[in-house]
């Protein structure tokens, strides 16, 4: 889903998706994935364990009793695919498994790697791309009857919208909900194009109907989810399409602005929030829905991935420097105390230093409230792997990605303590990791913050008073509950 969202942090890489059983009744056999990489794959886990549950699937966190293991895999970076396989390799031979387990690939590798782990390494026996989810019971069957099993077509239709997520890994307060796939834009350092596909956006009702369902359920955040959200548009009108759905008059269309209102007005208890924006299609009706409903968190998402204007065209951004200063100017006009985080690429093909320090500087001045921020990483099959050379040393790379680490953790800290003393209202979303007698939550900003749990539950709004600090928390004593 998005930008940062492919490029998510190595500490969740490898997280293990804690499923639910569709049923406490049933008999049949057990699926257990693991999904790595970005938002959409956890929110496609949830596609899957839907898929499979129709056919009599439980879900198990027990490897060791599955009769499937799946791995939903990311292929963002070398080092995610070389986890991928030293993952599957560990499975392939663990003695505890059992010995008619079968073993599949899904997501992001899928295609490009299809061949090495079914032929070469003989590492899996399914390989199923991102659009080939509902015809894994077919797949499944195949590899049941000792042959292997492959689909990673990709699709111009494809959404989904007609299955209903099985809510794994679920705190019941905040949900994923797809609302488009795939990514029209051609970055060059950027794989998801050709392993996710066309953009295209999923039916408006469906979407609305999916956050009712939620909401009813008890849920009281929803985020959603597409590699570039701001190009969500649909239409009754099933004719509009590619071209004719972009040029449509407004009022023919929903576009992600009107979206975003519909589901606010389902209830003023359920939170909204959405990645990931690329910069040149967050429209000014965006943030004034932002702005107009409290219930649409003030966090916005705008990868700049580099801040020097030659560097940005040649990874085609399609915005030059001062363009994007621009729209973080705008956004602050519209929404003073919006949030932005951000995505930073260092070390990419001929970047210099002075050009690094205008990435350094770009830094400096949005003083971004969270930065997703890795070294570059050359993808096999990209335009950046065809046409340019990767000619920025490993060492200097790394030097230029700590450098800008430790201006974003000083500003982190700089930012965090300007909140001491303030009040916020934040959402209980469970159980702090590192004492069990407090709670965690969000506030509108996406800032966490912990809170002594007294008698208040997880799902509650409640307002915190910040008595103190880290560089990545805010830690603080609930003053009131807020009642919707």
């Amino acid at each position: 889903m998005g930008e940062h969202e492919e490029m998510l942090e190595e500490s969740r890489q490898g997280e293990v998706l804690e499923l639910n059983p569709f049923n406490e009744t049933q008999t049949g056999k057990k699926l257990y994935i693991e999904s790595y990489g970005c938002q959409m794959n956890f929110s496609d886990s949830e596609i899957v364990a839907s898929v499979l549950g129709n056919e009599g699937y439980t879900t198990t966190t027990n490897m060791e009793e599955a009769d499937l293991v799946f791995l939903n895999t990311c292929s963002i970076r070398d080092k995610a695919e070389e986890t991928i396989r030293k993952r599957l390799k560990t499975i392939k031979h663990d003695p505890k498994k059992k010995k008619d387990v079968k073993i599949g690939v899904l997501g992001c590798m899928a295609e490009r790697l299809k061949g090495k782990l079914l032929e070469e390494e003989k590492l899996v026996d399914l390989v199923a791309g991102p659009d080939a989810y509902r015809k894994l019971p077919e797949l499944v069957d195949d590899i049941e009857d000792g042959q292997k099993a492959v689909n990673v077509l990709l699709s111009r239709e494809e959404t989904y919208d007609d299955i209903e997520p099985v809510r794994i890994n679920s705190n019941g307060v905040t949900a994923f909900v797809s609302i488009m796939r795939g990514c029209d834009n051609m970055c060059t350092f950027c794989v998801v194009p050709f392993t996710r596909g066309r953009e295209r956006s999923r039916n408006a009702e469906s979407i609305v109907n999916e956050c009712k369902d939620l909401h009813k359920k008890g849920y009281k955040e929803v985020t959603l989810l597409g590699q570039n959200v701001d190009s969500y548009r649909w239409s009754e009108n099933r004719n509009l399409r590619g071209r004719k759905l972009r040029e449509a008059p407004r009022d023919e269309v929903i576009d992600f602005a009107k979206l975003l209102i519909m589901v606010a007005e389902i209830s003023p208890s359920l939170r909204v929030r959405f990645s990931t924006s690329h910069p040149k299609d967050i429209i000014d009706e965006v943030m004034f829905a932002i702005r107009d409903y409290k219930n649409i968190c003030e966090y916005i998402h705008l990868p700049a991935q580099s801040g020097n204007t030659r560097i940005l065209k040649k990874m085609n951004r399609t915005y030059t420097r001062e363009w994007y200063d621009a729209k973080i100017a705008r956004i602050r006009e519209v929404i003073p105390s919006c949030a932005i985080s951000t995505d930073i690429i260092t070390g990419f093909c001929s970047e210099t230093d002075k050009e690094h320090q205008d990435t350094v500087e770009l830094m400096k001045q949005v003083r971004y409230e969270l930065a997703y921020m890795f070294f570059y990483s050359e993808r096999p099959g990209t335009l950046a792997q065809k046409k340019f050379e990767d000619d920025v040393s490993e060492d200097v790379k790394k030097s230029r990605l700590k450098e800008i680490i430790d201006i974003q953790t000083q500003i982190n800290k700089e930012l965090n303590e300007e909140e001491i003393s303030k009040i916020h209202e934040v959402l209980v979303e469970g159980v702090s990791k590192r004492d069990e007698n407090d709670f965690r939550g969000r506030n509108s900003q996406n800032k966490v913050i912990i809170f002594p749990r007294e008698n208040y539950k997880i799902g509650d709004y409640v307002k915190v008073k910040v008595e103190k600090s880290t560089s990545a928390t805010l830690i603080g004593k609930a003053v009131e509950i807020v009642n919707y």
